[in-house]
């Protein structure tokens, strides 16, 4: 499904297992995302979200998983979640903060879907102002968006930024988790990703030509 501004979310999990979930989310970003997050200069970072990371935790038995490619200025921001009590009423980054704490919303998650359980798929231009809260912008910006750019992929890169997702009963958040550079074995799983994406598409095309 497509949204008004071309933000991908789909609603319809039934049946799929989380590794089949992780396979597709990793294998949009790397298959239908810009052609600049080919290069092989773009860095990954990822979250695992559960109500266990919010601060305070609760006892939510949602689920999520945020995955961020960033190349230049464009950060790809890719997010599967299931089983929320409501439906999300708003999700964020939040930086930046040490571990276990709560901060600021920092970049707003753009037309998120008001789903109990999806995926979503959007683009940011970091260097621009309106990608950030005035808030972040102004506090940890120096008031410029390439103050706000660097103090955000600061907190990308040492961990000081989480993912974080509202409902009504949860309007701190009911799942986050702490972003994170992945280790070579999780990062190997986007190449996965992309070959798993790559059949896919081929079988579309062999399938519109009958």
């Amino acid at each position: 499904m497509v949204n008004a501004r071309g933000c991908r979310y789909s609603t319809n999990w039934k049946g799929e297992s989380a590794m089949r979930k992780l396979s597709l989310v990793l294998g949009t970003i790397l298959a239908i995302g810009t052609a600049q997050q080919a290069s092989a200069a773009a860095s990954y970072y990822y979250a695992t979200m559960s109500g266990a990371n919010e601060n305070p935790a609760n006892a939510s038995t949602a689920t999520g998983l945020t995955l961020l490619t960033l190349n230049g200025d464009m950060l790809t921001v890719a997010i599967s979640f299931s089983g929320l009590t409501g439906v999300a009423t708003g999700a964020h980054i939040h930086c930046c903060t040490a571990q276990g704490n709560n901060v600021g919303i920092a970049l707003p998650y753009i037309n998120f879907p008001s789903v109990t359980g999806g995926n979503y798929l959007q683009n940011y231009d970091l260097s621009m102002a309106a990608t950030y809260t005035s808030t972040f912008l102004n506090t940890f910006g120096g008031g410029t968006a390439a103050g706000a750019e660097l103090a955000l992929i600061a907190g990308l890169n040492n961990g000081t930024a989480y993912s974080n997702i509202h409902d009504a009963q949860f309007g701190g958040g009911e799942i986050r988790g702490f972003i994170r550079v992945p280790e070579p074995l999780t990062l190997s799983l986007f190449g996965a990703g992309l070959v798993g994406a790559a059949a896919l598409r081929r079988r579309a095309k062999t399938s519109d030509k009958k």
